[in-house]
């Protein structure tokens, strides 16, 4: 990809709502407003995620393994719910960002879709 398609790619990108995942295993999850050189990146009506802490992962498997042996000797998923918090406009430093996904609607995903066949 060369600069100019790399520069249009990341306009289309203004207004979308982005996914951005950290080293320290949180998720932003917010409308993209702007980067920089450094790759921070700016999300405006923002929501942060963590995923639980060791013990309440620990809890809920100890007690689906009670219920397991009880019922069955096949293996079970634990759910278990990521905490999260309004936190509006944030600016998530580039040298800490791990992955970043684009979030679409499904009328988004039809219209790419759509696109990419004609």
């Amino acid at each position: 990809m060369d600069e100019m398609q790399a520069i249009r790619y990341l306009e289309s990108l203004i207004g979308q709502t982005l996914r951005v995942h950290t080293t320290d295993t949180r998720m932003f999850v917010g409308a993209f407003k702007c980067t920089d050189a450094e790759r921070n990146i700016i999300l405006a009506g923002t929501y942060e995620y963590r995923f639980p802490c060791p013990s309440a992962i620990r809890n809920a498997t100890a007690n689906t393994n009670d219920e397991q042996v009880e019922a069955s000797p096949e293996p079970k998923n634990v759910t278990v719910d990521m905490t999260s918090r309004f936190i509006g406009l944030v600016v998530v430093p580039g040298q800490h960002i791990t992955k970043i996904e684009l979030e679409e609607t499904p009328q988004q995903s039809r219209l790419r879709d759509t696109l990419r066949k004609s």
